[in-house]
């Protein structure tokens, strides 16, 4: 645990007691702070009370006792309207913050020989397997590392702070929207398209929420920013302008003449007087396809500007393991391979697993994002059929309607043995994915918690022996 330093003897409002809200409790009550706590929902209230917290009705406590708000990140904060807490906070001016700036502040406050170094990494997608790949590499360099914040471990979970450790933190817009003090050596912002426009209002908003990774920093850090969008393009070229800190452009789809691209699986370094051939991506089994591409520029380039040798950096993206729900193979049955990519709760990244292979056996469905599916329409051809589950089962079929046959099947486990039914009657080699291009919250508690249920459902198939 790292605990939060500023706040000795003053008591702060916690709302929202999950992982985060409980994980920022005890780090406040070990850094000398007072804490009141409070949730919506029963069962977590009583969860905080299990582990020994007092809980305090902040619906009619006295608020002008506290001396900051740590609000849980899923909590709205602007849109689509504040919520109850924060109206609460801002009317008696009580600051409003999240566990990254909790932990912001406290590294902030270390002396300097105690200041570990900070990878930060957002973007619309990629975020997680970009983190877990720059904690691997830097893990391999024998640094002393420790990944969290969106991913796996909240920040304030982690071990205590010293000076030669790394924090590899993956970072949402919500997240972001809660930070202002965070000064990252290494900030990261892989791709932006439309997401979370609800949470934020509007695409500017999400931009902004984006852009806040890249504060505080100055001379001597460094931003690695994706220009395979407009948006990334947009944010390189103003904040070069800036000329503060070093900039390293990353891409996927292009050669450059300074930065480190990919082309074709091979990755190479522009950062000197002329561009060298770093890594045969092609050889990485955990990295498959253009996407993957551009998180292994990112990580390198990452690793790079921590001084992680060139050597090291790209020996480890060969023996990176991958990550759990991201184009994780979860079986394989005769001649059909199932994918597990459950985290792709949008169309852009189910366009990214979609793009990896020339035919599939598509699951997708949930609860849909606002622009659905549509931009996915020049994928629509290797689609051989679309298996659909949840919310979105009506509105996929009516724009898949003409162009890919659909089957509504209602649960993911129905859909796997459909699936697995048609691909297996092929005779072809063949693969079941998992790519939903949807929000898992009509059906499951997130994306983790879906694509569990699609590898227990292949393992079932596994047992039942279906053909």
């Amino acid at each position: 645990m790292i605990p939060v330093r500023g706040f000795e003897g003053k008591t702060v409002a916690v709302f929202g007691l999950a992982r985060t809200g409980l994980a920022a409790a005890r780090a406040l009550v070990a850094g000398g702070a007072k804490v009141a706590l409070w949730d919506d929902k029963a069962a977590t209230r009583e969860a905080a009370e299990a582990e020994g917290f007092t809980v305090t009705d902040l619906t009619v406590a006295d608020w002008s006792q506290f001396a900051a708000l740590m609000l849980s990140p899923g909590v709205p904060l602007t849109h689509p309207k504040p919520h109850w807490t924060v109206e609460k906070a801002r009317a008696t001016g009580v600051e409003i913050l999240g566990d990254i700036e909790l932990f912001a502040r406290t590294v902030n406050a270390a002396p300097e020989h105690k200041r570990p170094k900070v990878v930060a990494i957002t973007g619309t997608n990629g975020k997680s397997t970009t983190t877990a790949l720059i904690g691997h590499i830097f893990a391999e360099a024998g640094r002393d590392v420790r990944v969290g914040g969106n991913i796996g471990t909240g920040v304030l979970a982690l071990d205590d702070m010293h000076g030669g450790a790394v924090y590899v933190l993956e970072l949402s817009s919500y997240q972001l929207d809660l930070t202002s003090s965070l000064k990252a050596d290494v900030s990261i912002i892989l791709n932006i398209s439309p997401d979370h426009l609800e949470r934020h209002g509007d695409m500017e908003g999400y931009v902004a929420a984006k852009r806040r990774i890249l504060r505080n920093q100055g001379k001597g850090d460094t931003a690695v920013i994706g220009v395979d969008d407009a948006w990334g393009q947009r944010i390189c070229t103003e904040i070069t302008a800036a000329n503060r800190r070093t900039i390293v452009p990353i891409s996927a789809s292009k050669a450059m003449s300074r930065g480190v691209y990919a082309l074709d699986g091979l990755l190479y370094d522009a950062s000197g007087e002329r561009a060298v051939e770093a890594a045969d991506l092609k050889r990485a089994r955990s990295l498959p396809g253009r996407h993957n591409w551009q998180n292994a520029a990112a990580a390198y380039a990452a690793a790079r500007g921590l001084g992680v040798s060139s050597e090291q950096a790209s020996r480890a993206l060969m023996t990176f393991p991958g990550l759990a729900h991201r184009m994780e193979t979860v079986g394989v049955l005769g001649k059909v391979r199932f994918v597990n990519d459950s985290k792709a709760t949008n169309a852009d990244a189910a366009r990214q697993a979609l793009s990896s292979y020339p035919k599939v056996y598509w699951i997708a469905g949930g609860r849909a994002k606002t622009d659905g599916i549509a931009d996915l329409a020049d994928l629509f051809p290797r689609v051989i059929r679309a298996y659909l589950v949840g919310e979105a089962t009506e509105a996929f079929a009516e724009t898949l309607k003409g162009k890919a046959d659909t089957v509504a099947c209602g649960t993911i486990p129905a859909a796997a043995a459909a699936a697995f039914k048609d691909a297996a009657a092929s005779g072809q080699d063949a693969i079941v994915l998992l790519s939903p291009a949807c929000a898992s919250f009509d059906q499951f508690a997130d994306f983790e918690q879906r694509g569990e249920a699609f590898r227990n459902a292949v393992q079932a198939l596994a047992r039942e022996g279906v053909s």
